[in-house]
């Protein structure tokens, strides 16, 4: 699968069905590996925390999730071949995919009932799935707390732990504590668990559909979305004209 590079980010123009083999390649191979999410957000935040971006950057996969990246690597003169997919949407997916497949999961992150809610929901869904374990994520993230939390994952040795913090809480959690975690495929998912528990709901599909999600988020959680969407879109686009060398041509004397 091509990669293209949207401000020193490597993303990966990658199918749903290449990202589960490979998924499921790494379980068999009982690899560790990491799947990240490659937004406007993520995106913002490896440029102005280094640790962020060199493990986002040295991670095996980093998924095409939202409309910014496409957009900005078409400035930059790329064009990814398949769309974006948001783990809102891949959960269900990637879901039924390890329910065939008889690959386990680990839910882990937000408040307490929401992640053992989702796998309520999801097992309704897709019977055959294993989610062999959750936990919220409100626990100190270091300290005796910490480590009963990586003991409850490594009874269960799920396949997939997929880490629902936001960003970039999650990711500093896996880079301190993958190594003793007993997992093969760590999996960002942010607000993922309120979206598959049905406790957050989603904007119209036609928004959704239209590169628009970033919008439905922004109406239906103002208060804790305005300063990640309406500034942080544009300070995206800003440095993409700045790297596609726009703002130099348009400033040049």
């Amino acid at each position: 699968m091509n990669k293209f590079s949207v401000l020193g980010v490597k993303i990966s123009d990658a199918s749903v069905d290449e990202i589960q083999e490979f998924v499921l390649k790494k379980c068999k191979n009982n690899e560790k590996v990491f799947l990240l999410s490659g937004n406007v957000h993520s995106l913002n935040i490896a440029l102005t925390i280094p640790w962020f971006r060199e493990f986002v950057s040295s991670s095996s996969l980093v998924i095409c999730d939202g409309i910014g990246p496409i957009i900005g690597a078409r400035i930059l003169g790329y064009r990814f071949k398949n769309p974006r997919l948001t783990f809102a949407d891949w959960i269900y997916s990637l879901s039924e995919f390890c329910a065939k497949k008889g690959l386990s999961l680990f839910f882990l992150g937000a408040k307490p009932g929401i992640a053992k809610k989702a796998r309520e929901r999801m097992k309704s869904m897709y019977p055959d799935l294993e989610v062999v374990g959750t936990h919220h994520g409100y626990f100190k993230k270091s300290g005796e707390e910490n480590e009963k939390v990586i003991e409850l994952i490594n009874q269960v040795k799920p396949n997939l732990l997929i880490v629902g913090f936001g960003m970039p809480l999650q990711e500093k959690w896996l880079i301190e504590n993958y190594k003793k975690i007993d997992a093969n495929v760590f999996l960002t998912g942010g607000a993922c668990f309120d979206y598959a528990s049905g406790t957050l709901r989603r904007g119209p599909k036609w928004m959704t559909d239209h590169g628009l999600e970033w919008l439905a988020r922004l109406i239906i959680e103002p208060r804790r979305l305005l300063k990640r969407y309406l500034i942080g879109n544009i300070v995206f686009l800003i440095r993409i004209l700045k790297e596609s060398g726009f703002l130099f041509r348009i400033t040049r004397p």
